[in-house]
């Protein structure tokens, strides 16, 4: 009896695994020009904007930086005036060369006119006067135990600052009176609800907020949302652009209206990229080139190791000891 167990449990194994489907495209080109160029070392650490190498030297969507963190240290966020923002991930931030120290582990932070914006691991969010480490404003939010990886800053838009929390909320502060003015529920009832992403489409003053489950829309005239399971998502002019897991690629417009999308069969996308068109990596070794409106895809070879870290900024992809340039 033992041994029939072992069979079936063997056979069952073989089953799930020779059962499991892969992105096969029919056509596929080598008819693309790709800038790639070499990195001393490989990624470590990334958020949404930017990564650490293991050689402590950092990328943005200036490139890779010139110089390297302190040890310990990971990169965050930029400055307007060019200091990185670094966390030590226990008690320390880094401002360019200054360290400060703090009661708890910061894990997202952004800078503006003196004031230190704060997420921290445990889901507090506190407002700093980087110059008197004054306490200006600050929350305690309930724990949140699992959260997606792509954790995003808090961001400075006009006299406002967002800060994005680890339980699918944005919490909104003037920055005139250091008070909150408003609380937007973006995915309050999934497990894994962090916020991912957070944008802002200027010409129509809309902030487009992401969970890895649902996509919001905050307009002076309303607020919309939509349930998709994000892979990643990219904000470009007027235009938003988003990977699902089912392996969908999906045009909408400012207010979440789907202007295109294209389905991919058993495609796991890893990242999405913008030049004058859209540009997904596939987990099998494909890049997928779409055109603005959606009416033309070609399909590159593309092979890089799936289980390494990846980060698209800008037209670049960085990934394995090395970046390309997309056309």
């Amino acid at each position: 009896m033992k041994y029939i167990l072992i069979s079936l449990s063997a056979l069952f194994l073989f089953t799930a695994c020779s059962g499991k489907k892969y992105y096969e495209p029919e056509d596929v080109s080598n008819n693309i020009v790709l800038s790639k160029e070499s990195m001393s070392s490989s990624i470590t650490s990334m958020n949404k904007i930017g990564a650490t190498l293991e050689n402590k030297k950092f990328i943005t969507k200036n490139g890779i930086s010139n110089y390297e963190l302190p040890e310990g240290f990971d990169f965050l966020n930029l400055t307007e005036d060019g200091r990185v923002i670094a966390t030590n991930y226990v008690d320390k931030i880094l401002i360019g060369k200054e360290e400060k120290v703090l009661k708890d582990v910061v894990i997202a932070a952004s800078l503006k006119n003196e004031k230190l914006a704060l997420v921290y691991s445990n889901n507090t969010i506190e407002l700093l006067d980087v110059n008197t480490s004054k306490t200006l404003f600050k929350e305690y939010l309930p724990l949140s135990l699992a959260n997606d990886t792509r954790i995003t800053n808090p961001y400075f838009m006009g006299n406002l600052i967002l800060f994005p929390t680890l339980n699918g909320k944005v919490i909104i502060v003037s920055s005139s009176n250091n008070e909150s003015v408003k609380n937007i529920s973006v995915d309050p009832d999934n497990e894994f609800n962090n916020i991912i992403s957070l944008n802002v489409i200027e010409s129509t003053q809309t902030l487009i907020v992401a969970s890895p489950n649902k996509i919001v829309s905050i307009s002076p005239k309303e607020v919309l949302s939509k349930d998709y399971e994000v892979r990643d998502i990219i904000v470009n002019k007027e235009d938003v652009y988003v990977a699902t897991i089912d392996g969908q690629l999906i045009k909408l417009s400012a207010n979440l209206n789907e202007v295109a999308k294209k389905k991919y069969k058993y495609a796991k996308f890893h990242a999405l990229a913008f030049t004058d068109s859209l540009y997904a990596v596939e987990s099998q070794g494909f890049l997928v080139n779409i055109n603005e409106d959606f009416s033309k895809d070609s399909i590159y070879d593309f092979s890089f190791d799936n289980e390494e870290r990846m980060i698209s900024i800008g037209n670049r992809i960085y990934f394995d000891s090395k970046y390309i340039t997309l056309p």
